[in-house]
């Protein structure tokens, strides 16, 4: 069977199964994570769709040169989207199975894990090209960068670790273990902390970024998928695939507050200028649009098909989803009222 075929058949199997749990889940929240009707104090609107790859599932945005990267699983490739033009400018071949994009803004380079070859490739913001790939664990899923250390951390999703790169030497320098099945990876870039949801365990695991250990898990959100941190108010953000997000303080491990948020709520982003979180709701096709100062959703907008994947660009205010089913990018314009 060819490699697009198997591809196809995991996403459809991984959607199925998603679909299950959140209507399982979905009773048990209660009606006081409702979304509120509160006047929005920043109003979205889809302002361009960009054909892409097969099947976009992850997507990073770079503040600083306005590029955006897309992981296109089924394409095996990286589109690489003009913040300015809303065009796709290049698309960067890399390894099997791309599942998530994250990126250093001080280094420019941009990090993508390729689930079936168990590596992550390294491309150069500058030139648009792989210039190292490097083994991990198996099946890495969600990744993030700390742009003050230069380290990345990659949630090996089979095997139930970390792995620590070091943006310098392009190597693996430590392994952490964490819970089961990790799924997404945030970093705080002020309190140089690494938070890491455990899908298979409804967990988050909570690494110092000073001594690679785990210091402390935090559960069980429910079906924790995605995950985000606000560095300015050092709140982190799960994506509950039940259909809510669940709000941490990072300065005493717990969650705070939980969100009604859409269905199949998978992915999260944060902008730490506005105390904005966007929640990609993968069933719904929407975004949930949520106040990290009332901690309610104050818009909910329509947006491609299967959005599995966000980002946000705070320079510009700009939204980005990556619609799994459509093979498209939507592009949200946010201002504040």
């Amino acid at each position: 069977m060819k490699h697009s075929q198997r591809s196809i058949t995991l996403i459809t199997i991984m959607l199925a199964g998603l679909a299950m749990t959140a209507n399982a889940i979905a009773p048990a929240v209660s009606a006081a994570s409702a979304p509120s009707t509160a006047k929005a104090a920043v109003s979205c609107r889809v302002t361009a769709t960009i054909p892409v790859g097969t099947a976009p599932i992850a997507v990073a945005a770079n503040r600083k040169t306005g590029i955006i990267y897309v992981a296109n699983i089924n394409s095996n490739t990286v589109s690489v989207i003009s913040g300015r033009t809303n065009t796709v400018v290049a698309t960067i071949p890399v390894g099997t199975f791309p599942r998530g994009v994250a990126v250093n803004q001080k280094t420019n380079t941009i990090y993508v894990t390729n689930e079936d070859d168990g590596t992550v490739s390294v491309i150069s913001g500058r030139t648009n090209t792989v210039m190292a790939t490097i083994p991990v664990g198996k099946g890495p899923f969600g990744l993030a960068a700390n742009r003050k250390t230069n380290t990345v951390y990659v949630a090996n999703h089979v095997i139930g670790t970390v792995s620590v790169i070091s943006g310098r030497t392009n190597t693996v320098v430590a392994t952490i273990p964490v819970g089961n099945l990790p799924f997404g990876v945030a970093v705080n870039q002020k309190t140089n902390t690494v938070y890491v949801t455990n899908e298979g365990d409804n967990t988050v695991s909570v690494i110092s970024g000073r001594t690679n250990t785990v210091v402390a898990t935090i559960g069980p959100p429910v079906g924790a998928e995605g995950i985000a941190a606000n560095p300015k108010t050092n709140t982190i953000y799960v994506a509950n695939y039940g259909g809510t997000v669940s709000v941490i303080s990072g300065r005493t491990n717990t969650v705070v507050a939980t969100i009604r948020a859409g269905s199949g709520t998978i992915e999260i982003a944060v902008n730490p200028k506005t105390n904005t979180i966007y929640a990609a709701n993968l069933f719904s096709d929407t975004v949930s649009v949520i106040s990290g100062r009332a901690n309610t959703v104050v818009a909910t907008v329509p947006v491609g098909s299967g959005p599995s994947g966000v980002a946000a660009n705070p320079k510009t205010n700009t939204v980005y989803l990556a619609n799994l089913s459509s093979n498209t990018v939507s592009v949200l314009s946010c201002q504040r009222r």
